[in-house]
């Protein structure tokens, strides 16, 4: 029996990776595009298409199942409107519109969406969740494959290597490293932090137990100066990504509105998910759900910043801290759930983390010393101290104190790992 349902598997496998070759080639389309508005407005114009040579995604799951992020890609066949890839995502763009400049005046970021290479015509639909949590379609543009405007002159070519690579990438996790603020005389110790990363990485569960999922290439591309921009103490580096603390005047988000030139480098290898590692001991970073990562090098706390960080970026976790100055001003909506694993507002707690809850727990749970290991919701969380509820009283998403992600954030982790991998 056991040999008759594998045999069916790899007949069911076998055809979905044939209805992949069916539609897409082996390597990457990109659409960069520009989002613009204010604190209540968006508006999205096309720029530019682009062919990458790799593809670092799966060829089972090419529709997303998991209805997370700001944003969602969707891609469909022109000739009978099929559905054939989409994608949640988050921006800088959404985090900026809470901020007073938002107010204040409008801005424009460059963004990018990138998708199996189409052997058909297709259409790329982008789409903005609202305030309620409601995806709203804003913007359409039809691919014709045979436009020779398709750009395949590729900016920022640089050979990368291997730090970890256990396979094929259509089913593991790829994990493109970018240097950033790195000289040509500093790119051996770029290849020793990246393989520190790769150490440091598999330390923290679940990703101990999942090192063979996971692939890992890092892209040899030096700076002019070393460091990273540090705004509020006038200092300047003219480096590869334009990386730069103080994102949105909080002193140690590290991230950069350079998008162009982060798809371009990261194009040199497969990827699922960008890291951009800084040559900096500042403690700092950040990371955008679906789009990049950012950590520092050599900072005390690297390690737990670099898991934290791809929290956000690869499996959508929310920040657990709520009494922590930020930028931010109203960023969530109490009133409904949000689409964060591992954070709740209880209005619909049986889709989130409600089944690792024992029984005899009481839900809200009071961050009494009894409780101390236990998963429960603990009231502050997303940056709102009242009206929102994390699975612990700590976690790695919310302090470096300990050196563990809760059981919701592990578990929300290795959904995410296996959605890529099987």
């Amino acid at each position: 029996m056991k040999k008759l349902l594998l045999f069916v598997f790899i007949l069911l496998t076998l055809g979905v990776q044939a209805q992949f070759s069916k539609y897409f080639y082996n390597k990457t389309l990109r659409m960069d595009y520009y989002h613009s508005g204010n604190d209540t407005s968006e508006f999205y114009t096309f720029d530019e298409l682009m062919a990458e040579p790799y593809w670092g995604g799966s060829h089972v799951n090419l529709v997303d199942t998991m209805n997370y992020g700001n944003y969602y890609v969707k891609v469909f066949n022109v000739k009978n409107d099929s559905l054939l890839y989409s994608r949640g995502y988050s921006t800088l763009f959404r985090e900026w519109q809470t901020t007073d400049e938002a107010k204040k005046t409008s801005r424009t970021f460059s963004e990018s969406v990138v998708i199996p290479y189409p052997r058909e015509n297709v259409r790329i639909e982008l789409y903005s969740r609202d305030w309620n949590g409601v995806f709203h379609k804003k913007f359409s543009y039809v691919v014709d494959t045979g436009d020779y405007f398709i750009k395949h002159d590729r900016r920022l070519v640089y050979p990368y290597f291997d730090v970890q690579v256990k396979g094929d990438p259509a089913r593991k996790v790829d994990v493109v490293i970018l240097p950033e603020g790195y000289t040509e005389a500093q790119m051996g110790k770029f290849i020793e932090d990246c393989r520190k990363f790769v150490k440091d990485f598999f330390t923290f569960a679940p990703y101990t137990n999942n090192e063979d999922k996971f692939n890992f290439r890092a892209v040899l591309a030096p700076s002019r100066q070393s460091g990273t921009d540090i705004p509020a103490d006038s200092i300047w580096r003219c480096t590869l990504l334009n990386t730069s603390y103080y994102t949105f005047n909080s002193k140690r988000y590290l991230m950069t509105m350079d998008d162009k030139s982060v798809r371009d480098l990261a194009a040199n290898a497969p990827y699922d998910q960008i890291y951009i590692l800084v040559n900096s001991k500042k403690y700092g970073g950040g990371a955008i759900f679906n789009y990049y990562n950012v950590a520092v090098n050599s900072n005390q706390q690297a390690a737990k910043i670099l898991v934290h960080e791809f929290g956000h970026g690869f499996a959508g976790l929310a920040d657990e801290y709520y009494n922590d100055p930020t930028a931010y001003g109203k960023f969530y909506n109490l009133n409904i759930e949000p689409w964060e694993p591992n954070i709740t507002t209880l209005k619909h707690f049986d889709k989130k983390w409600k089944h690792l809850v024992k029984p005899g727990t009481p839900i809200p749970t009071k961050p009494r010393k009894r409780y101390r290991n236990t998963v429960g919701a603990f009231e502050g969380g997303g940056y709102e101290p009242k009206g929102m509820y994390r699975p612990m009283q700590d976690c790695l998403m919310k302090t470096f104190k300990g050196n563990k992600f809760c059981p919701a954030c592990q578990e929300a982790i290795q959904k995410m790992i296996d959605f890529y991998t099987k």
